[in-house]
């Protein structure tokens, strides 16, 4: 999940007239937000009229909130397999009605969750009632165990907040306390466990394009528990750095998690630049919600659909080191 940030704007104007006074987001910033890359928007912005961005007084294209949160569930929709003239045609209660109707009509309910225990965790976050938010993490770990704790209920509460936020019930900075708490858990597990001895080493982080850390801790939980060595560096690691890194660290895997709001030709540009600059024996894995994983996996790189593919892969490489 990332860091995500909402302008609001009261109103929406054709290109080339000036900005209201309230914030608007430049089109690097709804690139990053929404995965639409820039090119994409101003080809939208001439075929179909929409975008409809207005102009700060540098004369720069900025995006108001309402276009911006239509630019989401458009791009949700895209991924599912819809064709953007028709999408974009259509107003926010219609898009939100195709994206959402699917699951309201399996739960019966417009909530996101169908699981009790999930809820719960919700209603803390939105109440802000974040040391208990915390306990009941740190509680269901020690239930649970750190990879059902990981695979069985983060995984499926990362999705609930993202579709929390999606929907508007969330703001982003809950959507940030969230996060924050589910990191500072699952670092306190991480730290629990035994240094391994073994190989792969494995280093972990993301793109600059991504903000979001939650992915990557996650993995990193799943394959400490398997015995593989990592090494972190965060998120928005620039890949000059992972390369000085990888070398460094003399590591066997590089790994990086995608979330939807990163550009498909960004994360296929930054994994075939990776893939062609490191060393062929080191391996590329990445994983993540970015839909462009599923549908074209990048040449030299192993995609891990779910965290559940972690100890296969792991006991695939060792197999083939050994």
């Amino acid at each position: 999940m990332s860091s995500r940030h909402s302008a609001r704007s009261r109103r929406s104007s054709p290109a080339g007239e000036r900005a209201p006074s309230g914030p608007s987001l430049p089109i690097a910033a709804v690139e990053r937000d929404t995965g639409l890359s820039k090119d994409t928007l101003r080809i939208w912005e001439r075929r179909y009229g929409f975008p409809r961005p207005l102009r700060d007084p540098h004369g720069e294209r900025v995006y108001p909130a309402t276009q911006i949160d239509k630019l989401r569930l458009v791009k949700r929709l895209l991924d599912q397999g819809h064709r953007p003239g028709k999408l974009i045609a259509s107003d926010v209660a219609e898009l939100e009605a195709l994206v959402y109707r699917p699951a309201a009509a399996v739960r019966g309910t417009e909530s996101v969750p169908a699981d009790e225990g999930l809820q719960a965790m919700l209603d803390l976050i939105k109440r802000h009632r974040i040391a208990e938010l915390r306990s009941g993490l740190a509680k269901a770990l020690l239930r649970m165990g750190l990879a059902r704790f990981v695979a069985d209920l983060l995984a499926p509460l990362n999705h609930a907040v993202g579709e929390a936020w999606a929907r508007g019930q969330f703001e982003v900075f809950e959507e940030h306390l969230y996060t924050e708490s589910a990191q500072v858990v699952l670092r306190s597990a991480i730290r629990s466990i035994p240094a391994p001895n073994g190989r792969p080493r494995v280093l972990l982080t993301t793109l600059p394009q991504e903000a979001h850390g939650i992915g990557i801790l996650m993995a990193e939980a799943m394959l400490a528990l398997d015995g593989a060595r990592c090494v972190s560096l965060g998120v928005q690691t620039p890949v000059r750095d992972i390369l000085l890194a990888a070398e460094a660290q003399q590591v066997d895997i590089v790994a990086l998690s995608f979330t939807a709001v990163v550009g498909p030709r960004q994360v296929l540009a930054g994994l075939a630049e990776l893939r062609g600059r490191l060393a062929p024996a080191v391996e590329v894995w990445a994983g993540g919600t970015n839909p462009v994983l599923q549908r074209r996996p990048p040449p030299g790189v192993r995609v891990l659909r779910t965290l559940d593919d972690i100890a296969p892969a792991l006991a695939e490489w060792r197999a083939v080191v050994r």
